[in-house]
């Protein structure tokens, strides 16, 4: 898959603080298609968006899982692979490459960033969201037998696997379910170390202790059932 295409997707909700850096960051080379899917923001997100050269789907409704499903029913059949980064400036974009190469020299079908390999910046990740995160994968090497460190959202997946997953969590239990899911298929599975930077702006959902909790809950949920359906 050396030639492969690649698109790009960044689920946005009033990102307008963060999304020019990101997107400002991003090496085009890279990348055949980059789309923002706007979650419903009230602010400029989407006209920084097409500010910066980048397609902008529109999922009004609320979810991360609606939002990056509405960016891949954008897509057209030429994508080969598709990487998934957030809208905050967190990620680090020119670490692209890092989740590409397992998937373009054919040693992975999945590859995670994790930060816990990588290096985290001081504040970047809150006490509870380190707290939160060991304890899902934990459950999930409980449950599945496989050893993940995070559940980092940048990642990268060949198209043909995601098809295969059949994805449906509509919110916070997404990525959770795309690990998950990427372990009953048979998936190869693969981590790569990434940065993670302190986010700009405040978040939705780590920014507070109940809004932490509400995530942590329903992705704990998201796990438990992938374990008890076929």
């Amino acid at each position: 898959m050396n030639h492969a295409r690649v698109a790009l997707v960044i689920p946005a909700l009033n990102e307008e603080q963060a999304l020019a850096q990101v997107l400002d960051e991003i090496p085009r080379s890279l990348f055949a298609r980059i789309l923002v899917a706007d979650n419903g923001s009230r602010d400029a997100t989407a006209a920084v968006a097409r500010a910066r050269g980048a397609e902008v789907v529109s999922e009004p409704r609320r979810g991360y899982g609606r939002a990056c499903g509405a960016a891949l029913a954008a897509l057209d059949d030429a994508a080969d692979v598709v990487v998934f980064m957030d809208a905050d400036a967190s990620d680090v974009p020119a670490e692209a490459p890092q989740l590409l190469e397992p998937i373009l020299r054919g040693e992975a079908d999945l590859v995670i960033g994790s930060r816990r390999l990588g290096r985290a910046a001081p504040g970047a990740l809150t006490a509870h969201q380190r707290w939160g995160n060991a304890l899902v994968v934990a459950l999930i090497r409980l449950l599945f037998g496989f050893r993940y460190t995070d559940l980092g959202p940048f990642r990268a997946i060949r198209r043909a696997s995601l098809e295969q997953l059949g994805m449906r969590d509509p919110d916070f239990g997404w990525t959770a379910e795309m690990q998950v899911k990427a372990l009953k298929r048979g998936l190869r599975v693969q981590e790569v170390p990434v940065s993670y930077r302190p986010r700009i702006g405040r978040s939705k959902i780590s920014g507070t202790v109940n809004g932490t909790l509400r995530a942590g809950s329903k992705i704990l949920w998201t796990v438990l059932r992938l374990r008890l359906t076929h």
